[in-house]
């Protein structure tokens, strides 16, 4: 049986030993992030930390930061969800149907699912005003203290109720920029192609208020449950309660016109946007390893606040991954990792990469049988697939996807990052591969296309018979000892192979002609410097990083910044470019300039006077020693 509340799993963590309180003075504001963050590298435990500075509330961190902590806390569900996912129906229909399923176990899932109105709830024991709420702030130059697991609740004005809900995790900015304080009002960030702008629409269509609610806490089923990519038609709230094996309690808020509350949940703010009302939003250090920027974004006005009187406020903290919500991916992962060829059929499967922040690089595995007789095989029924991937759900956020052929190599997974790509570049065709999308939306968070919420695509897809044999080494393609000779004038060099087939050069630095291009044209001049009858097309994929990048070093800093720093349609060249009947490519080698460019956010960094604050309350004889 999952947990009633929040406080039930944390002190079940504790009495287990996967929780650690820390009684020590620790400040909101940057010290408890630092902390989180070192405590998830070193893979230690769930934090409660119980003398916030400042606050009269206990706040706690790192909740699902390991897989292990993941299972445990969702124990009891593991092994009815994927045979719920796999329905792919509204799982309340399990009652009527239970003959269909394979245990005894499916139709409790079923009444689990349901949620249920009480009159009763733990949530209205206490009012709060906004200003007594923890103020966590995780980078620097954040605009302000941010909500970092909220659930944020919407119905759709068109047939309200708790059957067409929403429940999603949209960041919320409680201080700073220019929000009122009286009557209150906070920032909703929600991104592109999420479930809460489709009622946003509908209620502004209507010329009628939205109202909001966002619950902070309660059973940690509605945190997974809020980022859960869910098969069509069916809930949060259903999924949470199967998730908890219990049904979600919600509850009418008494004498207002507020949509129902978490009955279970720690604080709930509840309130409404109002049309065409929006304020600056940002900064707000993201996962994909920068700062979004200030932008205008709906604005909540706050009506009222509720709490529990033991409230505990639980939070995350994101940044370049890995970071905690990179564990909650993968959990998702395990989750709906065979629904893929159900969802799009011949898509075998398909693996959002957390090293480069999820949505900048895609890969995938499809069939290849539209012309089965065909030899050597060639991307067909791969370009079909591609559009499917591109057309469903979040993976439409899609910056980079690459895509291969199951057929050519029936052991090859998308779980393993290394092999894909080797087994890519071995076959890949540049002249016929690469099939751009331009002046098209992105990832709300990427700013590589140069401005919000538009860039470009690339889809690579490669199918046949390994073409080329990929060089491991410098001295597979200059020779033993040799190192390449570029021209002088190039300024390029410190080369690195740090994948077989892949080239990182050092570069200048790249500067703005004024219209977000270089001025420079240092890939294009590099690439015009070679022909495709150049030893250095040996290797199929050259990238241009900064000087004293780490892409040349590990893979994990290859796949960042090859995949955050650049914009297919602004940063791919090549080597011996070719067109025909309008299809771009290369007879060559491809360029990929992943310089920092001048429009890009901020990477993040710490502040030095936290770093040396945190790093002394983990020194011996410190309160924090041993934990990381």
């Amino acid at each position: 049986m999952g947990y009633r509340n929040l406080r039930a799993c944390v002190e079940d963590l504790r009495k287990t030993g996967r929780l650690q309180v820390i009684d020590a003075p620790i400040s909101a504001e940057l010290e408890m992030a630092a902390i989180q963050r070192r405590v998830f590298a070193a893979g230690g435990p769930a934090l409660w930390f119980r003398n916030v500075c400042g606050c009269r509330f206990s706040m706690v961190s790192n909740l699902f930061g390991t897989q292990e902590r993941l299972h445990y806390i969702f124990r009891d569900a593991l092994e009815i969800l994927p045979r719920v996912l796999r329905l792919g129906v509204d799982p309340a229909d399990f009652m009527r149907r239970p003959g269909l399923y394979l245990s005894w176990r499916t139709p409790w899932a079923g009444w689990c699912s349901l949620p249920k109105m009480v009159r009763c709830a733990p949530v209205f024991q206490e009012e709060c005003r906004l200003e007594e709420l923890p103020g966590l702030k995780s980078w620097p130059r954040d605009g302000g203290a941010y909500i970092t697991l909220p659930q944020v609740y919407t119905e759709t004005p068109d047939a309200p109720g708790l059957g067409a809900s929403n429940l999603g995790m949209y960041r919320v900015q409680l201080t700073g920029g220019d929000y009122s304080r009286t009557p209150p009002e906070v920032g909703i960030h929600y991104q592109i192609h999420r479930g809460i702008g489709i009622h946003h629409a509908r209620a502004i269509a209507r010329g009628e208020r939205l109202r909001v609610n966002v619950f902070v806490g309660g059973p940690p089923a509605m945190a997974i449950a809020a980022v859960m990519p869910l098969p069509e038609g069916m809930s949060e709230l259903l999924f949470a309660g199967i998730l908890n094996q219990r049904r979600i309690r919600m509850a009418r808020v008494p004498n207002s016109e507020c949509l129902p509350v978490s009955a279970e949940a720690d604080f709930a703010l509840c309130g409404y946007l109002e049309p065409g009302t929006v304020r600056r939003e940002g900064p707000f250090g993201d996962h994909l390893g920068y700062y979004s920027l200030e932008h205008d974004f709906p604005v909540l006005r706050v009506k009222r606040i509720f709490c529990r009187r033991d409230a505990i406020w639980p939070f995350t903290v994101v940044g370049r991954p890995p970071q905690e919500d990179s564990m909650i991916g993968e959990f998702i992962h395990e989750l709906v990792h065979d629904l893929m060829p159900e969802t799009i059929p011949g898509v075998k499967e398909v693996h959002a990469v957390d090293d480069c922040g999820v949505h900048p690089l895609l890969l995938a595995i499809g069939s290849e049988r539209y012309v089965p007789y065909e030899n050597p095989r060639r991307p067909m029924e791969l370009l079909t697939l591609s559009h499917a991937i591109l057309g469903t759900g979040q993976l439409s956020l899609a910056k980079y996807l690459f895509i291969v052929a199951g057929e050519d190599d029936p052991t090859l997974t998308v779980q393993d990052v290394p092999r894909f790509l080797m087994h890519l570049l071995e076959r890949v065709d540049w002249r016929t591969d690469l099939h751009f999308q331009t002046g098209t939306t992105t990832d709300t968070l990427d700013y590589s296309g140069g401005a919000l919420n538009r860039g470009s695509k690339l889809v690579v897809a490669a199918a046949g018979p390994a073409r080329r044999r990929l060089p491991t080494t410098l001295a597979d393609v200059f020779g033993e000892g040799k190192m390449p000779q570029f021209p002088e004038k190039l300024c390029v060099g410190f080369p690195s192979v740090p994948l077989p087939g892949i080239l990182v050069l050092e570069a200048p630095p790249w500067e703005d002609d004024g219209t977000k291009h270089d001025a420079n044209q240092l890939a294009e001049r590099f690439s015009e410097c070679f022909t495709a009858q150049d030893v250095i097309n040996q290797f199929p994929l050259i990238i241009l990083v900064d000087r004293n990048s780490q892409a040349g070093g590990s893979l994990r800093d290859l796949l960042w910044t090859a995949f955050t720093k650049s914009d297919p349609a602004r940063d791919i060249f090549g080597i011996s470019p070719t067109l025909e009947n309008r299809h771009f490519g290369f007879n060559g080698a491809l360029v990929l300039d992943a310089r920092h460019k001048s429009f890009y956010a901020p990477e993040l960094e710490e502040d030095p006077k936290i770093t040396h604050r945190v790093e002394e309350l983990a020194a011996p004889g410190g309160p924090l020693h041993g934990l990381y």
